[in-house]
């Protein structure tokens, strides 16, 4: 929790003056009580109605002056809380971004998503509270105590023994609340992981009809988080009436030890009811004490959890060369990759090499690992044994920004933005012209796709790009990726919605391409890889053959099988 103190860096100011301003409000509420046994001693006793005037005008005079300092500490607090959380969650977000694809995939989307936004929300309230008050709430408590020292030292002593035993119900619960909170936002985690899985595939649910399954195992989850919420809160609200019973029996002492002395000349009326206002002043600030104790606790909980995240270190290291001059050559040298989860390599004992302009295939079952090897290129995963090569230099010495700039990505799902066409296709160049995105759209076979659309380039896309087919979001991610003009193609499955004969066209358009990419085309058709190049064929993460078409055909039981199952009548033919 401490590392998050360095993003208030610059809100200093607001940091001074919230607190000062609620100490000034507070300075002016310790006067009221004296103002009011003035009114009731010299004003009521002697029934002078001036007097009495006078005092009101005085406390209400005190009462808007304290208002005014209390909305500018507001001021101030919301101001620095508000600007912390915006750099934490940029902070998050940038740390995020920097981690491997294996990081993210071991931290998990939803809990990512729950500390950037509850838990950054929950810190948020904690600073601004905290701020407001930290040091308002004991100034109260301790300066209602000292002011009752100065009306009668012996009565005072009632408030010097009940503050130490409310301080300990109020840091006992909190201690014991603190780790019990760190176990709700878990089950928060594990509620807003299963709301993202069936908002994201509710299709898949309706289709087989588990829309009941689900719900039964979505309450569950909710049930868990609600009992473990309940326990939380079960413990918390123990303090409101624990400090209501202790100060109430307080004030029954008072009163009492009060009667006696009034009756005794010791004190006044009007002294009683100071020392009872304060007695009530001390009760009101730490009851605010107690809820700002359980904030704060969430708070603590929260930023350990954005901690954790902060200090996750990215476990690629980047390289300096620049990849601004690359001719797109890419070799494996007996490459093994795993994933941190996997106990078995994804891949093992790759090798090939792919000229510069020439189009590579990779086909072979699921789960084979054709994903996994294309994404060892841009550095998406790194290699745990063995060497990936880019014009003979391998991928770790190269800056990672650098090289991905020359990298066109287009992944197994397609992925457009909220925004317009053109804003999704300047995602690959933000400086490219019109006609070069007229000229990626031709080669994706996508002109047609904007064509349609009123306002063309500037037509709108939705999140998530569903008012386009499944074939037309393809098709625009492709031309995307076109518009980098990258010296290396990797096309992951990202023709499956797409016919054969628009599949055909648009593999021919970009190996006509006046400077044609090294082009990896990822995919289960044989007729997608038919005419590439070189075909790697993988099974169980190890390579059973590479060649031609016709080369596969003869030597490879693996391509056969995959092709003959596609083509049944080329197998009569052979027969």
């Amino acid at each position: 929790m401490k590392q998050l103190l360095k993003y208030m860096k610059g809100y200093g100011r607001e940091c001074a003056l919230g607190p000062l301003f609620k100490l000034l409000e507070a300075a002016f509420e310790l006067v009221i009580p004296l103002v009011v046994a003035r009114i009731v001693d010299n004003g009521i006793a002697r029934m002078d109605r001036g007097y009495i005037l006078k005092m009101c005008c005085l406390m209400v005079a005190l009462g808007i002056i304290g208002l005014i300092c209390a909305v500018t500490a507001q001021y101030f607090a919301a101001g620095a809380a508000v600007g912390f959380s915006a750099r934490l969650r940029h902070a998050v977000l940038e740390r995020v971004l920097g981690l491997s694809y294996s990081q993210i995939d071991s931290m998990g989307t939803s809990t990512m998503i729950t500390r950037m936004t509850a838990d950054i929300n929950q810190v948020q309230n904690g600073v601004n509270l905290t701020l407001r008050l930290l040091l308002r709430s004991p100034f109260v408590v301790f300066g209602a105590m000292i002011m009752a020292f100065t009306i009668d030292a012996q009565t005072a002593l009632v408030f010097a023994g009940v503050i130490p035993v409310l301080c300990l119900i109020v840091f006992g619960i909190m201690l014991i609340t603190m780790p019990m909170y760190k176990r709700v936002q878990g089950a928060l985690d594990r509620v807003t992981s299963a709301t993202r899985q069936n908002l994201t595939g509710v299709r898949v649910l309706r289709a087989f009809c588990k829309e009941n399954d689900e719900v039964r195992s979505f309450q569950k989850m909710t049930n868990d988080l609600a009992d473990r919420q309940l326990s939380a809160g079960g413990i918390s609200v123990l303090l409101n009436p624990v400090t209501y019973v202790v100060i109430n029996l307080a004030v029954v002492l008072l009163i009492q030890i009060g009667a006696v002395k009034v009756n005794s000349g010791i004190l006044t009326q009007g002294m009683v009811i100071a020392l009872y206002n304060y007695m009530s002043q001390i009760l009101v600030e730490l009851i605010k004490m107690a809820n700002l104790i359980i904030t704060m606790t969430k708070a603590a909980a929260c930023g350990n959890r954005i901690s954790a995240v902060l200090d996750t270190q990215p476990d690629q290291a980047n390289g300096t060369l620049s990849a601004e001059n690359i001719t797109g050559e890419v070799e494996f040298r007996n490459v093994e990759a795993r994933y941190s989860a996997s106990g078995n390599p994804a891949l093992s004992q790759i090798s090939f090499l792919a000229k510069p302009g020439q189009t590579i295939g990779i086909i072979g079952g699921t789960g084979s690992g054709k994903t996994t090897l294309v994404n060892l290129i841009p550095r998406l995963y790194d290699a745990s044994e063995g060497d990936v090569l880019v014009d003979g230099v391998s991928v770790g010495q190269y800056d990672m920004d650098s090289l991905r700039h020359q990298i066109g990505i287009v992944p197994q799902k397609a992925v457009l933005f909220k925004g317009t066409i053109r804003q999704n296709l300047l995602w690959g160049n933000k400086d490219a012209s019109d006609d070069t995105l007229w000229a990626a759209l031709d080669t994706a076979q996508a002109r047609e796709v904007v064509k349609d659309k009123d306002g063309e380039l500037d037509a709108q896309v939705e999140q998530g790009g569903v008012n386009f087919s499944g074939g037309q979001r393809q098709r625009l991610t492709i031309a995307r990726a076109l518009v980098r003009c990258p010296r290396i193609l990797i096309l992951d499955d990202s023709a499956s919605a797409l016919d054969y004969a628009t599949d055909a066209a648009l593999r021919k358009a970009i190996r006509n391409m006046k400077n044609p990419p090294t082009t990896f085309i990822v995919s289960q058709r044989a007729a997608s890889v038919r005419y590439a190049d070189e075909i790697l064929v993988l099974e169980d993460g190890a390579l059973a053959g590479k060649g031609t078409h016709e080369e596969l055909l003869e030597n490879c039981a693996v391509y056969q099988e995959i092709y003959y199952s596609q083509f049944p009548k080329e197998v009569t033919d052979r027969g």
